[in-house]
């Protein structure tokens, strides 16, 4: 995958005579390519955004259904020991980092070479075939195998961020990201509601279910999603060079204004991986809530999360700028998480949903500051380094989290605290509204080479 536009202090557009013909190609709309022009006229860009967002929705729906049996299903296998189950948990979600993490830079440069719509599709069909797999899982070591698959084949959340970034004008993304962001809270209001209830009847259920509708995703878009990225605007071939994790992490680094949107972006992931590695056997340990009461809590904060990116994200980063409504969301997410943590009953656990859900206003500030920094044709390899660097901070995420979360509940500790983790991660939060405080407003004021491009192709 190569690299063709870099800055070294200075500006080079895609209309620039020395930018290279792919980048160029991102400038103009001829009739080379009717796709280009249909994915940017005003009402086929509507189309295009909401067969994304659906198929955003279904995937999250799919994943969604499994979060509150999954870690159940474990603690079955393991003999119904609640430490070990934390335990294995975790060692699930480091494992599924790593393949994340040498897979998701790869499949991003595939979606700049090929289009975003092929890459999207072998996500959902693979998911579909995992899922079936883990629901005929026999032991804890194939249910492990299955994990690995899914890891591998989850590309469609990063290349749906590139897909917006190809339709949607640099002003506008904030409000797209956050419709994205939409489709987070609605599936998981939806799949871990249906997971509790059918978890409830038998934990293998779940993943059925799962599977049906991630092949339903595939469906779906072989028929309805049409491509954004059109044959001029893509990389000339597809080079290993940044398919490769530290390539794509170089990557990164060959773009000095970004650095420090990238280390909030990889902080604020670190912490938001305590909710896989620990929220449902936290949730068992602290308040006594089983599937579905966890699933009953996790379609609470989907529809938190709703509300927040349909009615409040394209308004606050509209009246606060996007670098403010970023560092708001952070602040938010960090006084959210100090109330999970010390949290001794139920309801002072509910009261700091609404306040944590206004951390989903940083995400689209974020992301929507960090495209403006990037050209047209390096979209979705920037997506794809994002994503393999935050399957980095998976890696390590889930074994510090699970790991404080089974000494502080097991028989050795100190003092009793089930909520350690979301302490741990309210401090991460803190550190990364820092940086985005301290470093964060260079990289707003500088100019963003991916708006011509983008524009040119927008009425």
């Amino acid at each position: 995958m190569t690299c063709a536009n870099t800055w070294n202090g200075w500006r080079r557009t895609p209309s620039s005579p020395d930018a290279p013909p792919a980048a160029r190609g991102a400038a103009t709309t001829g009739p080379r390519d009717s796709r280009l022009n249909a994915t940017h006229a005003p009402g086929a860009r509507k189309a295009a955004l909401a067969f994304i967002f659906v198929t955003v929705l279904i995937d999250v729906i799919a994943f969604g259904v499994i979060i509150p049996v999954l870690p159940h299903l474990v603690e079955q296998m393991v003999g119904g020991d609640l430490s070990t189950a934390a335990y294995w948990t975790g060692v699930f979600a480091f494992a599924f980092s790593i393949v994340q993490f040498f897979c998701t830079p790869i499949q991003g440069a595939l979606s700049d070479r090929f289009g975003r719509r092929p890459v999207i599709l072998l996500s959902c069909f693979g998911l579909a075939a995992d899922f079936v797999f883990m629901a005929l899982a026999p032991t804890l070591a194939w249910l492990f195998v299955g994990r690995l698959l899914s890891a591998a084949t989850s590309a469609s959340f990063s290349t749906a961020n590139a897909y917006i970034a190809d339709v949607v004008p640099a002003e506008q993304r904030a409000k797209s990201f956050g419709m994205i962001g939409a489709a987070f809270g609605l599936g998981f209001i939806v799949g871990p509601l249906i997971g509790g209830v059918l978890g409830d009847i038998n934990h293998r259920l779940p993943f059925w279910f799962a599977a049906g509708l991630a092949l339903l995703n595939f469906l779906y878009g072989l028929f309805v999603l049409p491509e954004s990225l059109p044959r001029e605007r893509r990389t000339a071939r597809f080079d290993w060079k940044h398919a490769r994790p530290m390539g794509g992490v170089r990557m990164l680094l060959e773009h000095p204004r970004i650095w420090a949107l990238v280390a909030v972006v990889f902080i604020a992931n670190f912490a938001h991986y305590v909710y896989p590695s620990t929220f449902v056997l936290f949730a068992d340990a602290a308040f006594g809530w089983k599937e579905k009461q966890a699933g009953y809590v996790l379609a609470a904060v989907g529809v938190c999360s709703v509300i927040v990116n349909v009615a409040l994200v394209g308004r606050l980063v509209k009246a606060l700028g996007e670098r403010r409504a970023m560092l708001l969301g952070l602040a938010c997410g960090t006084a959210g998480f100090v109330l999970y943590g010390l949290a001794g009953a139920g309801w002072v656990f509910l009261i700091g949903l609404p306040i944590s859900a206004l951390w989903a206003v940083a995400g689209p500030a974020t992301m929507a500051l960090i495209t403006r920094q990037v050209p047209a044709n390096e979209q979705g390899r920037i997506q794809g380094s994002l994503g393999s660097l935050v399957s980095l901070a998976g890696i390590v995420a889930p074994a510090l989290f699970a790991s404080s979360f089974g000494f502080f509940i097991g028989p050795r500790t100190p003092v009793h605290l089930p909520g350690v983790a979301f302490l741990i991660a309210a401090l991460l939060l803190a550190t990364a509204a820092f940086v985005a405080w301290r470093f964060a407003d260079r990289a707003q004021r500088a100019p963003g080479t991916d708006q011509d491009a983008t524009a040119a192709g927008s009425p």
